[in-house]
């Protein structure tokens, strides 16, 4: 249901929001104690191939990962998505977007999903999130004409190696030249693998500024990046 901006404020000041981590209220998402906990991200500023960039709100360790599986799974018998963790990472994806350096994009593209993987979940987080970012600096979104050809096995407990080698060749552009400046969104990355094999495939059809921008980051290449 939608309420016009006067309704939502009547609606607030009966039933303030409340913080989704702790039930403190009146604040949301997440109050300020909640919110520190979530670590930002401090990984190393290592250099993804392809990408001129990459950012992320947090690191993907603590309170942060219930969150993104919360996100991303859902509880058995639940035709939606956990509504609060999609409140928190949407936010985080706002954040991720207020950090990444230069101009805003022209286009903003997700990482896809296989079709197969797509029709098992229910529905796409990068997509998911990349609506976000393209709503909060006002850019156009595509998430068509990048697409996923081949369904990759999982890249959990892959090396940096064996995790290029995994998604080497499994995207494609289609259609016209994509513009400029492009986001590349995702919700975890780890060793990038994903985001430089998207990112090639991007600049093979003339995109020529890639930034990667992501939810949170993994500390180590131990975690799952898709």
């Amino acid at each position: 249901m939608h309420f016009r901006p006067r309704f939502r404020g009547l609606l607030d000041l009966v039933l303030p929001p409340r913080c989704l981590g702790c039930g403190a209220w009146p604040v949301a998402p997440l109050c300020a104690a909640c919110r520190e906990r979530l670590a930002p991200d401090r990984a190393p500023a290592t250099r993804i191939p392809g990408l001129d960039a990459c950012v992320a709100a947090v690191g993907f360790q603590g309170s942060v990962v219930e969150w993104m599986h919360r996100f991303k799974y859902r509880e058995s018998g639940l035709l939606f998505p956990d509504a609060p963790a999609a409140a928190v990472v949407a936010e985080l994806a706002r954040e991720a977007a207020r950090r990444a350096p230069g101009p805003p994009p022209d286009l903003v593209v997700p990482v896809p999903m296989h079709p197969r993987r797509l029709r098992a979940r229910g529905f796409h987080p990068a997509a998911t999130l990349a609506v976000r970012i393209a709503r909060e600096v006002d850019a156009r979104l595509d998430g068509t004409r990048l697409t996923r050809v081949r369904d990759t096995p999982s890249q959990t407990g892959l090396d940096r190696r064996a995790r290029s080698r995994n998604v080497a060749r499994a995207f494609r552009w289609t259609g016209p030249a994509p513009a400029p400046t492009i986001w590349l969104v995702d919700d975890v990355v780890t060793t990038g693998a994903t985001l430089a094999e998207c990112a090639r495939c991007l600049r093979g059809a003339g995109a020529r500024r890639v930034v990667g921008v992501c939810v949170a980051r993994t500390p180590s290449a131990a975690e799952p990046d898709s």
